[in-house]
């Protein structure tokens, strides 16, 4: 498979991204060799083997789902000068 230059000025109005005629063959060219990799890669003889999400083999940490907030407002209000555990911020709606 191999692009043209319509090809190259189409997936640039479509990706809305300016190229300037004289950089269409370049670009053209490098298509065709990320194109003919792409081939490459589809030669490769991967039967019976899975599938990777990472190069190191390790598990997601994950947290319990629990609520863990409250219950502890003296220690949110501690440095506040509030006295009666509120925060007070201005009028905002009137």
């Amino acid at each position: 498979m191999s692009v043209d230059a319509k090809t190259v000025r189409r997936v640039a109005r479509l990706a809305r991204i300016k190229v300037e005629e004289n950089d269409v063959p370049k670009l053209q060219d490098e298509l065709n060799v990320i194109l003919a990799f792409v081939e490459q890669l589809n030669e490769v003889n991967v039967d019976g083997v899975e599938p990777l999400t990472s190069v190191v083999a390790q598990d997601m940490k994950k947290r319990k789902d629990v609520v863990t907030d409250g219950h502890y407002p003296k220690d949110i209000v501690a440095n506040t000068q509030s006295e009666d555990q509120f925060f007070m911020v201005p009028k905002v709606v009137e």
